[in-house]
């Protein structure tokens, strides 16, 4: 039986995890976390700084090499039985999420089994870590290449995946062996901790995840990667946040992975089955509210069925009912915080002001909690501010294009490049259009393209490196190669 959130939130650790015990912040500062649909608090936190930051990197650093001696196997069984603990208690972590970001159940649900694949998946290749063993080409030598665990790792989270985005970076830096400090998002940290407590439950020993919740992320981070004893940063962020990180990491030269901010355009073309494409849309643009950095933000529509799709796509975003995610029949729950509202409200505005038209919604929605209306916006000028910015609220604006030629140009017209999608019945002409798509992944006749056995990650100003798939432990290894004579 599910305990009730407040039960959950009450069995929760303080904040600040160190070397298997919760402790209080070295400052006694604590911060709050709101529910954003009700704004009420439900948790105080222990706010962390400096002394507890240097305490946690201490810990990974002392612990890290006879982690890296503890036998692959034994690693992916703890994956394993991390991955079993969250299917089992799916109903649990979802209700808790969702209280504190949010998303509707059904959406945190299908979070939470996303989020677990990650373990079960790294689970698999912590036991296929590949080497090589040959003969140089003039036969002089013997080359032996190892990959070995690439040290202590820094994980840095956003607020709208609680679980999914620290999964997909907790599960590859056990298979490969490598010790971590983990600043969740200050937004959403309680997911965070129930994974810390269910990775302790699952077998992971102490010190080899420390976690350290603060409302001041660079009084934690920065002395992390000014340690000495830090060798990776993984970020999942805004572009402008990624920027001063590999910054201050270029001062250590630490390796980093870097998902950074989208801005991704989906395209209709003529011969698209519509059906298809409005079910891609809406999953695409109305995933965790829109508040997705894979979320559909520039929607390419053919002039000769933009009419019918736009009309067809506002029918299909004013029937969803809006509401507390914790409560049967939700569809579209709030926005994270206030600000996030406010923000959506001023893009919207800035596009009417350019000329388009609100076909559905375009406006909050009055009342406790950060709620705005889904919102289809047609005739979006392209020197709108919403064709520049990552939206992250459910409104959907809708540009005409006349030949695939000109879809291209205005889908690759930014400097970010995540995921884009492109709608069509031709295979020829979808992957003629996905092969000149600047994007790290695409969505081809889908509005889904995230999978763990896939690798996530994008291009120009979207990122550096990969999450999941085969490449994805690869961003926590370090190859050895060693030179043996022949005699």
């Amino acid at each position: 039986m599910t305990r009730s959130v407040t039960d959950i939130i009450a069995g929760l650790g303080t904040g600040i995890h160190i070397d298997g015990q919760w402790r209080q912040a070295s400052s006694g500062k604590t911060f709050d976390v709101h529910n954003p649909a009700t704004g009420e608090v439900i948790a105080t936190l222990a706010d962390g700084g400096p002394d507890d930051a240097t305490l946690a990197i201490d810990t990974a650093a002392n612990h890290q090499k006879d982690w890296a001696a503890v036998p692959a196997r034994d690693r992916s069984e703890i994956l394993r039985r991390a991955y079993e603990l969250l299917v089992e208690r799916v109903d649990e972590v979802a209700l808790l999420m969702t209280t504190e970001m949010g998303k509707p159940l059904a959406e945190a649900r299908g979070e939470v089994l996303y989020g677990a694949e990650f373990f079960r998946w790294f689970a698999e290749e912590a036991v296929r870590i590949r080497g090589d063993a040959r003969r140089s080409p003039d036969g002089k030598s013997r080359f032996i290449v190892t990959q070995e665990p690439v040290g202590p790792c820094i994980l840095i989270t956003p607020w709208n995946f609680p679980l999914a985005m620290i999964s997909r970076k907790i599960g590859p830096a056990v298979a490969a062996g490598c010790t971590m400090v983990y600043k969740p998002a200050s937004l959403t940290p309680l997911t965070s901790l129930y994974v810390t407590d269910l990775l302790a439950e699952a077998g992971l020993p102490a010190g080899i995840l420390s976690v350290v919740c603060t409302s001041s992320a660079g009084s934690v981070v920065e002395p992390w990667i000014d340690s000495g004893k830090a060798r990776k940063l993984s970020f999942t962020g805004s572009t402008g946040v990624g920027k001063t990180l590999l910054e201050q990491c270029a001062r250590g030269v630490l390796r980093t992975s870097m998902e950074l901010g989208g801005n991704a355009p989906f395209i209709v073309c003529e011969d698209a089955d519509l059906d298809i494409a409005l079910d891609a849309v809406m999953a695409a643009k109305m995933r965790n509210m829109g508040e997705a950095c894979t979320a559909a933000n520039r929607i390419l529509v053919h002039r000769t069925v933009i009419s019918d799709f736009a009309q067809r796509l506002s029918t299909r975003m004013s029937s969803l009912t809006v509401g507390d995610g914790t409560v049967d029949g939700t569809d579209v729950g709030p926005l994270v915080e206030p600000k996030a509202v406010t923000k959506v409200e001023k893009l919207v505005g800035d596009a009417v002001e350019r000329g388009a038209q609100v076909l559905t919604g375009g406006s909050r929605i009055d009342g406790p909690g950060n709620f705005y209306a889904p919102t289809v916006l047609t005739s979006v000028s392209p020197d709108a501010d919403v064709m520049s910015t990552e939206i992250f609220g459910p409104v959907a604006a809708l540009v005409p294009f006349d030949t695939d030629e000109e879809a291209v140009a205005l889908a690759n017209a930014t400097e970010f490049g995540l995921v884009s999608y492109v709608m069509t019945e031709s295979v020829d002409r979808g992957f003629t259009i996905a092969e000149q798509l600047e994007a790290g992944m695409v969505g081809f006749n889908t509005g889904l393209v995230s999978n763990p056995a896939a690798p996530f990650g994008g291009v120009k100003q979207s990122g550096l490196g990969r999450e999941g798939g085969l490449t994805g432990i690869d961003e926590y290894l370090e190859t050895k190669y060693i030179s043996i004579p022949v005699r």
